[in-house]
């Protein structure tokens, strides 16, 4: 009998690791008013950018003063719903935080092992602590990833083990990144990395350049050198020679 009822439970249902789209709320504050008001401007004009989608709260970057304070995780869960969202768990927690989080329903999950990183210029001081939304995709199977959605200030897409193809404009102060290739087919604002990993061959295009900065396989450029003017505004590519970055329009 034994053996029947363990065949019968294989057959009905199977316990496997999954890979899926996942997105990273990092808060900054733990003010949920402030948290409150910074979403609903960041996302103001595209209300449906978030499909009900799974989100990982991560508190990695709360000052210790905050992670003191502690964190209403129901009203913050019932904050980022209202975004269409699905917070399902948290993340780079204190044991106290991580047992409120299990009280109010969610999950604790470790934090991910980072790819390496970029070098990048320190950003300006900001007024007020802004939450950062990463959205962290694994390519599908055809190894390119496409947003056809436009990113706004603060938003964050990663395309890891692939390309990602941008069909909306990237707003000043949103990034893009993938393991390969970056193509936005619309005004490139914000920055726009590839080669994440380290990927030498891997090149940027868009259709109107205007970056704020733009960076290949670790080797970057910024706004504050000006474009040159056979690419500002236009179609342009961005590849790298040797660790020079090079800019050059598509004709």
């Amino acid at each position: 009998m034994a053996d029947a009822s363990a065949a019968r439970t294989r057959a009905v249902f199977e316990f496997k690791s999954a890979t899926l789209p996942l997105i990273a709320v990092i808060l900054k504050t733990a003010d949920l008013g402030v948290l409150a008001e910074a979403l609903d401007a960041q996302l103001a004009d595209s209300p449906d950018f978030f499909d009900q989608e799974p989100v990982v709260i991560d508190l990695s970057q709360l000052e210790q003063s905050d992670a003191a304070a502690g964190l209403d995780f129901a009203a913050l869960r019932a904050l980022l719903a209202r975004h269409q969202t699905q917070p399902v768990a948290v993340r780079g927690g204190s044991d106290g935080q991580n047992a409120a989080a299990r009280a109010a329903g969610l999950s604790v999950t470790a934090m991910p092992v980072p790819p390496s990183p970029s070098p990048r210029p320190a950003p300006p001081p900001a007024e007020a602590p802004q939450p950062q939304i990463v959205r962290e995709v694994p390519v599908p199977a055809n190894g390119t990833l496409v947003i056809d959605k436009p990113l706004r200030s603060g938003q964050q897409v990663y395309a890891r083990g692939g390309d990602v193809v941008v069909t909306a404009v990237v707003s000043f102060g949103a990034e893009v990144i993938a393991d390969g290739n970056v193509h936005v087919y619309a005004p490139l604002r914000g920055k726009a990395i590839a080669g994440a990993r380290g990927n030498t061959e891997a090149r940027i295009f868009t259709t109107c350049m205007e970056a704020q900065l733009v960076a290949i396989a670790g080797i970057y450029r910024t706004a504050e050198v000006a474009l040159p003017a056979e690419v500002a505004g236009k179609a342009a590519q961005i590849s790298l020679d040797g660790k020079k970055i090079v800019m050059s329009a598509i004709e």
